[in-house]
């Protein structure tokens, strides 16, 4: 016979305390809370998480905004793409004659058959960067 330590059974309802939001430890807690998250303790660590947050963000709003029409390496060879006629956003003739300000006007405001798009600031530099990374490709 196996004897556990320990095991004599259940802790007394009294001894118990009520779990509280701030027994669980997430960045999420401040959504439901309606406080602020933790900030981590680490110098410049809220930098890094939001650009991270950022990067997360506009991977997945270019995966689900854009490929539909630019496809994944921004082609014009989406699902939609030859339809509307997306451009090749990785010719550097197309990249050469659109400015930086202009790509965010457009995402922004929408043209032709491209939709506008509400995103933060942050999420539209973002995609703009991303165009310019795929110049040449």
């Amino acid at each position: 016979m196996v004897a556990f330590a320990g095991c004599e059974g259940p802790p007394a309802a009294a001894s118990l305390t009520e779990w509280t939001a701030d027994d669980h430890h997430s960045t999420d807690d401040g959504k439901l809370t309606g406080r602020a998250p933790a900030q981590p303790s680490a110098a410049g660590g809220a930098r890094r998480d939001d650009a991270a947050n950022v990067a997360q963000l506009v991977d997945l709003t270019w995966r689900q905004q854009c490929t539909s029409c630019h496809g994944e390496a921004g082609k014009g060879d989406g699902r939609m793409g030859p339809m509307l006629q997306a451009p090749d956003l990785t010719r550097a003739e197309w990249q050469g004659r659109v400015s930086d300000a202009e790509l965010a006007a457009t995402i922004k405001s929408g043209k032709n058959k491209m939709p506008k798009f509400d995103l933060p600031e942050p999420v539209v530099a973002g995609l703009v960067a991303r165009i310019r990374l795929l110049r040449g490709r």
